[in-house]
């Protein structure tokens, strides 16, 4: 209440962050705002000026800080660490607040009952698919409550390990029928979409024909399609047409997974994928993330290997010392061939140096590429990505290369990919939003995991909120996690 001399009532909130410069997700320049938060909401957004009477149960001083979204990691392979590790240290420690799992054709679910075959295993053992349906495995996550909020992917090759007694062959029409009734059911328990890995060898036999008949399924509720595609080698541009001509057929947007152009005979193809990708998108739909490495991490097959490139080992069942080694290194002591070696470490995962910096600089600047770690949580000498993705891109591309303004590199990694992938209320400061909001310091933000010691926390992130609770304060884990499973209806 105002008495006569016009004192204005205190306003009470749950948390209010003061003194920051706001980016607030859309592209638009920092703003110096302070905001108030109630429950898992933005109550209220305003000058400094004009909320000198907020009172905050929490209050935050974001002086000399940029206050952001949360940034959303549209490329993930989560599916199972946010049940088993779901304080997710990883992502929050990077200002991560949401993760999409399920990509690449790889989800937890809907499978139960089998010896995962790679790139499956990437999200564990026989133990771990449990889940017989999207269901069930959202209502695991829910019961789990990870620190960041969980959107899920249907896997592709999920569906066919499921299904097929063979994947060394295109599906049936009844095969097909029967995965589209699990993908319709798991979008209709809150699966946001569909993911192929067409690269790998659980789905490397499936024609176009039958992708789009799967795809079709999302049209009927708004689902999106994402795509580890057929090939990002010698025969990029036929998967790109590929990928176009899928989108178009079902009538579903597309989303590029982690676009890179392999191996030195493509190095600096990427000025004619992007043409390629900017003229499809006059027709169709389509986006595309990418991380911040000239190197790529996936398992070790030994079709895969060559002595073009370095080849590191990141985790091997039968040789678990040979983590963090060369491929070449241990060949060489072994007296073999790259592929022996290879055969002998399996199964295995790999970092695969197979990049051209500069592609991969060109196709981070392209405006419509968002940012996804594809970061592997299982391996024992995980991809430095998996902790550094997001602070790098801050850091090192945006503040000391100048790839882009800071504006742009928040709205790569929040408003851009929650747009894309219909996340409500999310990616965006301003009132009424969900309050998933990062402070971090712009002159001190950088990763600091590399190829070597890999699993290192970044610097320069701040605090994180999720949901309107407090997650990371000044560098450490918060005691709560108040994550949510994201759903598409």
């Amino acid at each position: 209440m105002s008495d006569a001399a016009g004192e204005t009532e205190t306003k009470q909130f749950d948390a209010v962050i003061r003194g920051g410069q706001v980016l607030d997700g859309t592209g638009a320049p920092a703003r110096a705002m302070d905001v108030a938060i109630t429950g898992e909401r933005i109550a209220a957004i305003a000058a400094p000026e004009d909320s000198a009477n907020w009172h905050g149960l929490l209050d935050i001083d974001a002086a000399n800080r940029v206050l952001a979204p949360g940034f959303i990691d549209v490329h993930t392979h989560d599916d199972n660490a946010v049940l088993i590790d779901p304080a997710m240290p990883a992502k929050i420690s990077q200002g991560v607040t949401t993760v999409i799992v399920g990509n690449c054709g790889i989800s937890l679910a809907p499978i139960t009952d089998i010896d995962p075959p790679p790139p499956l295993n990437l999200l564990g053992g026989r133990d771990s698919f449990q889940f017989g349906s999207m269901a069930g495995y959202l209502a695991a996550v829910e019961t789990a409550r990870p620190s960041v909020n969980v959107a899920a992917l249907v896997g592709h090759g999920t569906l066919r390990v499921g299904r097929m007694d063979d994947v060394d062959r295109s599906a049936t029409a009844v095969e097909i029928a029967d995965m589209r009734d699990k993908l319709a059911a798991s979008l209709a328990a809150g699966a946001i979409g569909l993911s192929t890995g067409l690269h790998y060898k659980t789905s490397h036999a499936a024609d176009t024909a039958e992708v789009i008949a799967l795809a079709e399924v999302l049209a009927e509720t708004g689902g999106i399609y994402t795509t580890h595609m057929r090939d990002e080698a010698d025969q990029i541009m036929a998967s790109l047409q590929e990928t176009q001509t899928t989108a178009q057929r079902a009538n579903v947007p597309v989303v590029v997974s982690h676009h890179k152009c392999s191996g030195p005979a493509n190095w600096g193809r990427s000025g004619e994928t992007l043409a390629f990708i900017e003229t499809a998108r006059e027709s169709v739909t389509m986006g595309l993330d990418a991380y911040p490495y000239a190197a790529g991490s996936t398992v070790l097959d030994p079709d895969w290997v060559s002595d073009q490139i370095r080849i590191m080992i990141t985790t091997s069942q039968p040789y678990p010392e040979a983590k963090g080694r060369d491929l070449s290194d241990i060949a060489g002591e072994w007296q073999c061939s790259l592929q022996d070696a290879a055969a002998r470490l399996a199964p295995a995962g790999a970092i695969y140096f197979q990049i051209d910096e500069a592609d991969m600089q060109r196709i981070l600047a392209y405006p419509p590429t968002m940012i996804g770690s594809d970061g592997l949580p299982h391996d024992e000498h995980p991809h430095p990505r998996l902790w550094g993705t997001f602070p790098r891109v801050l850091g090192h591309y945006c503040r000391d290369l100048g790839l882009f303004d800071l504006a742009t590199a928040i709205h790569k990694m929040t408003g851009l990919p929650a747009k894309t992938f219909g996340l409500r209320d999310r990616g965006v400061i301003r009132e009424g939003a969900y309050a998933d909001l990062v402070v971090f310091d712009p002159e001190r933000i950088i990763d600091l995991a590399t190829y070597e010691d890999p699993v290192q926390q970044a610097a320069g992130i701040d605090y994180v909120l999720v949901n309107g609770a407090l997650s990371l304060r000044q560098g450490d884990l918060g005691p709560g996690r108040s994550g949510r499973v994201v759903r598409n209806h």
